[in-house]
Parts: structure tokens; C-alpha cells; sequence
């Protein structure tokens, strides 16, 4: 039985948590995330899962469940996502996907081909070479090897870019490459709704999304996180504003400057978000506070 599936993608900051309540609302749906930094316990604030009162709204699932130290990669989010979908259709609700991690939307959809295992002394040498190197250096490389790929990631984080260069040595193709042979599109009713702005028009946002946060105590919760787990290698502090925020918690960045690397990082990353989104042209794109407009087009999309 076809499944419907409303996925709401767009860049940070755009807007996409209060379109998708409205949605939910208007559809009688159920909010699913696909961004693969609001999985992370400890930083609801600065990576901006949805408030209290948002998730009052409708209900909110995938989001804020895992801990600081562990990892989450696509194929364990499309095993959640996958489960989660069928016990939201399964009430007679609408599963709405949102978020803003291209490759976890992209996998959901579509099967991604099966990577062959990595030979153990490639990912012991690319784990060694990053602790004595850093994944900054790293990166440098993977833009050698998955230009591609390394677009898309930011340089902090350790976790995909260690992935990326194992699958390049260990393979002999990128994993850009492996990431768009799919097997099969798996049996959805899908309607794509993007969310999103311009970078020059969303910028001023994005500044003022940071300043919002710190106020709301961003600050506060990475002090808090860092009581229980301080390592800049942990996955949860991949994250930007919490990499920013620990190296200034720890000395390694004054508190100008970890605020303007949260800045121009968070701009770069909506940079990288919308040159993926915009690859896709079953998207349709709709301005913030539109909402009135999809809850319209998805209501004839989908006979609810």
C-alpha cells in the first residue's frame, strides 16, 4: 500500500518548523525530523529543535533522543525514519518529514546502494591521521579525493569526513558517487514543500536567530553538556554553535570570535543546504509564513 509523505526541506532559520505545525494542523499530521543535528539530547537550543509550545502544536517525533557521545549515519536514521513513517500512517495521520540534512531526506526516499565494508587498517590509519592532524587538515584532503563531498561538509565535522575518505581509499569512488546509486524508490505518495529565502535575505535572519538563542541560554546548555561529555570529538559537538561554543567554554577561541565563527559557519552551512535543495526540482518552493499556499497544494496533492 502506497504510503503519503509530505517532506518539508530548506536551509537553517528559514522557517521550516513553523510551516510544518501549520501543516500538521491543516492535515491532521504527525512532525518527523530529518536533520541530523536535532537528533542531540543536549543542545535543544542551538541547534533549534522545536520549543515547548511548538510541540504542543502537534506532535514532534526524532527529535532530542541521542546522546552527545554517540553517532548517528544515514542508514541508522533510514532505519528510524522508515519505522517511524509506518506507525504515523498506520494512526491514519500524515507523516511529514522536516529538517534540513539533504542525504537523510535523500535516503528515506530512495534506497541508497549497499557500500562495501571498509577494510579495517584503512579506517584504523584515517582515525590515527585524524587525532594527530585534526579534521580541519582532513578536509583539506577530502576536497581531494569527494570535492563533491566535501563541499557539503563543514570542516569540524570529524565524523563525515573521516567517512568520506575511508569509503574513497577503501572503495577506489567517492561517496558522493555511492550516495546517488539508489536501488529502488520505495513505495511513497510524495510531495516535496520547500521553505527558504535567498542567502542575502536569509542571512540578517540567520545573525539574529543567534542572538535569539544566546539569549534563550545557549551558552547555558553547552556548559551544562559539557559537564557530562567535554570531548570536541564527540559527535554532538560537530554541530555549529556547539563546536563554536565549547572552544570558547575551553579556552581556545575568545568570545568575539566564537561568535563570529557561528556566524559565517551557519551561513555557509545554509549556503551548502540550499545548492543541494535546489538540485532537486520536485521541490516546490514556497516563501516563510506561505503557509496558507501549501496547506493548499498539499490538500489537492493528497485528497485530505
Amino acid at each position: 500500500m502506497t504510503t503519503q509523505l509530505l517532506c518539508i526541506p530548506g536551509p537553517t532559520g528559514a522557517g521550516k518548523t513553523s510551516a510544518a505545525i501549520s501543516l500538521a494542523q491543516a492535515l491532521d499530521g504527525e512532525v518527523i525530523n530529518f536533520d541530523s543535528r536535532q537528533v542531540y539530547r543536549d543542545f535543544p537550543v542551538i541547534t533549534a529543535q522545536p520549543s515547548e509550545e511548538e510541540r504542543a502544536g502537534c506532535p514532534h517525533l526524532l527529535y532530542g533522543f541521542l546522546p552527545t557521545e554517540e553517532k548517528m549515519s544515514a542508514a541508522a536514521y533510514t532505519e528510524l525514519a522508515l519505522k517511524t513513517i509506518e506507525e504515523v500512517a498506520s494512526r491514519g495521520k500524515l507523516p511529514i518529514l522536516v529538517g534540513g540534512t539533504g542525504l537523510y531526506m535523500r535516503s528515506v526516499l530512495r534506497p541508497l546502494a549497499d557500500i562495501p565494508a571498509i577494510p579495517e587498517d584503512i579506517r584504523r590509519d584515517v582515525q590515527e591521521d585524524c587525532e594527530r592532524r585534526g579534521p580541519n587538515a582532513l578536509h583539506k584532503d577530502l576536497e581531494k579525493l569527494d570535492p563533491v563531498l566535501a563541499d557539503r561538509l563543514h570542516p569540524n565535522d570529524r565524523q563525515r569526513i573521516m567517512r568520506g575518505i575511508e569509503v574513497a581509499r577503501g572503495t577506489g569512488k567517492p561517496l558522493s558517487v555511492w550516495q546517488t546509486e539508489t536501488v529502488e524508490e520505495r513505495d511513497f505518495q510524495v510531495l516535496k514543500q520547500g521553505v527558504g529565502l535567498p542567502l542575502p535575505e536569509l542571512t540578517p535572519y540567520l545573525n539574529k536567530r543567534i542572538d535569539v538563542m544566546l539569549e534563550a541560554g545557549a551558552m547555558q546548555e553547552a556548559e551544562s553538556a559539557m559537564e557530562k561529555n567535554a570531548d570536541p570529538k564527540a559527535p554532538g559537538w560537530s554541530g555549529i554553535g556547539c563546536a563554536e561554543l565549547l572552544a570558547y567554554l575551553q579556552g581556545r577561541l575568545k568570545y568575539e570570535d566564537a561568535l563570529y565563527l557561528w556566524q559565517k559557519n551557519t551561513r555557509a552551512y545554509a549556503k551548502r543546504q540550499l545548492t543541494w535543495f535546489r538540485a532537486d526540482k520536485e521541490i516546490h518552493w514556497y516563501r516563510p509564513h506561505l503557509h496558507q499556499d501549501m496547506i493548499d497544494q498539499a490538500r489537492a496533492f493528497f485528497g485530505r
